[in-house]
C-alpha cells in the first residue's frame, strides 16, 4: 500500500511544478506590468498642474483650468468658452507647456 502512495506523490510533483511556473508566468507578464502602468498613471495625475495640456480618454485635447481632489476643469476649443468638469481618471496623457 505504501508503494501506491509514494507513486501518487511522485506523479503530482510535476503538476505542482507546472502550476507554480504558470503562476510565475502570469505574475511577470500580466500582473506586474499592470501594476507598473497604474503606478505611472498615478504619478502623472499627481504631477498635473494648471495650464497643462491634456488628452482625455475620449480623444479631446484641452487645457487644465482648475484642479480639485477628484475632478479637473478642462477648457476645450479655440474660443475658450467650453469649460467642462471631468474626473481625473478620464485623463490619458499630460503634456507640460514648457516641454517643447
Amino acid at each position: 500500500m505504501s508503494i501506491l502512495l509514494n507513486q501518487g506523490a511522485v506523479s503530482s510533483a510535476p503538476m505542482l511544478i507546472s502550476l507554480a511556473v504558470l503562476f510565475i508566468f502570469m505574475y511577470f507578464f500580466m500582473i506586474r506590468p499592470q501594476q507598473k502602468e497604474a503606478k505611472s498613471k498615478g504619478a502623472m495625475l499627481a504631477a498635473l498642474a494648471v495650464g497643462d495640456t491634456v488628452l482625455t480618454t475620449s480623444g479631446f485635447y484641452g487645457i487644465v483650468i482648475d484642479i480639485e481632489e477628484t475632478t479637473v476643469i478642462v477648457e476645450f476649443g479655440s474660443n475658450k468658452n467650453c469649460r467642462i468638469p471631468m474626473q481625473k481618471d478620464a485623463i490619458a496623457a499630460v503634456e507640460k507647456p514648457d516641454a517643447e
